[in-house]
């Protein structure tokens, strides 16, 4: 296949359905609806078009020039002891696998107290922990399996383990009737749409978080991933990227983990790869799903997406976005500092277990960020 051909195979679909259009469908009104006492279970979001929308508050086009600019410095952060949440009713969607291609449907429902997120195949009847432990490869997004059937994998977690963190969900089941995770537009913002339709429940056991004690890094050529201690009373991320590429090229950002910075500032910034790339990736038989709908295609200098660029530093910042779902998977909240340079899944996977494989390094805190209580209960 030729460039020419490639970039035609990745052309937007041209659904002209959009966020109203399918709530209209649903018989939903959005003026002054309480979206959580709704029955959603049926929604299919697979086809919208979020590049335009503002789903969750987010800016329009960000960044600076300073070395990780700080992303939440005006936002205050209420501490103290948390109690657990989950969502408030089940929600489901439909939307195409990345790399597999194939249809899937994902289902979001509500689970006890400290049971903590669970993926569960419901084709093969198969559940499995959200655990760094349960990581069996990392090469293109981060995949999950069962230790008794490796069989049952689940691939691309890391978009919607980031919507719970970013959202501060502590306990669900996550449905799927496939392989993988589906990519909806290729960043967070369609599932933490889904979580605010679903709304948030207050649970009475109290929220842990694991609170890094002393410096922990991991280290891959120029490559690297570090915990330390905190310097906010949650996760604070700083990391910088460098690409070949001149519409990439060197970028830096850093944020503290709030449930508003992350609708703010990541959730909506999209995954992203290299034109050049796209041929050998769908030889491999991966890619299969990918197009401009749920991914921003690089080719040197351009972007070819027609809409561009949803921030001018989208690429730093979904990595930001890649990170907070990795680290999601250490079961429990994390209090450190996170910073990284050209880290991909695999880095901050080795670093989860070189944390948490050093019972010096780390202790369960009981006291954490507590939701905004302006966002969506």
């Amino acid at each position: 296949m030729d460039g020419l051909a490639t970039l035609e195979s990745l052309q937007p679909t041209g659904s002209d359905d959009g966020v109203e259009t399918i709530l209209a469908r649903s018989g939903l009104d959005l003026a002054g609806s309480d979206l959580a006492g709704s029955d959603l279970a049926g929604l299919d979001l697979a086809g919208l078009d979020l590049a335009g929308l503002d789903l969750a508050g987010q800016s329009a086009l960000g960044g600076s020039a300073e070395a990780f600019p700080s992303l939440a410095a005006d936002m205050p952060i209420r501490f103290g002891r948390v109690r657990q949440h989950t969502l408030r009713n089940p929600i489901s969607c439909v939307g195409v696998g990345l790399h597999t291609g194939r249809t899937i449907r994902l289902t979001l429902r509500p689970a006890p107290v400290d049971s903590g997120i669970v993926f569960h195949r419901v084709d093969l009847g198969i559940r499995m922990p959200a655990r760094h432990d349960m990581v069996i490869d990392t090469r293109l997004s981060t995949v999950i399996a069962s230790r008794e059937q490796p069989e049952a994998r689940i691939a691309t977690v890391e978009h919607v383990m980031a919507a719970l963190a970013g959202c501060l969900i502590d306990n669900a089941i996550i449905e799927v009737d496939g392989p993988e995770i589906p990519v909806l537009d290729g960043s967070a913002a369609p599932f933490v749409f889904l979580l605010d339709c679903a709304g948030r429940q207050e649970q009475q056991g109290a929220r842990s978080m694991i609170e890094v004690l002393r410096r922990i890094r991991v280290e891959d050529g120029a490559a690297f991933a570090e915990l330390r201690p905190a310097t906010q009373p949650c996760l604070s991320l700083s990391l910088s990227i460098a690409f070949p590429a001149r519409a990439i090229g060197r970028q830096a950002c850093s944020m503290t983990l709030t449930d508003r910075a992350f609708r703010n500032e990541v959730a909506d910034c999209r995954t992203f790869t290299m034109l050049g790339e796209i041929e050998a990736l769908r030889a491999s038989g991966l890619a299969r799903g990918g197009s401009l709908d749920n991914a921003v295609v690089v080719d040197d200098a351009r972007v070819l997406n027609p809409a561009g660029l949803r921030r001018r530093d989208e690429f730093v910042r979904h990595k930001l976005l890649d990170a907070i779902g990795d680290l999601a998977l250490a079961g429990q909240p994390i209090r450190g500092a996170f910073i990284g340079h050209r880290s991909g899944h695999g880095l901050n996977n080795r670093l989860l277990h070189a944390l948490l494989s050093d019972s010096s390094a780390w202790r369960l805190s009981g006291r954490g960020v507590l939701p905004d209580v302006s966002l969506a209960a």
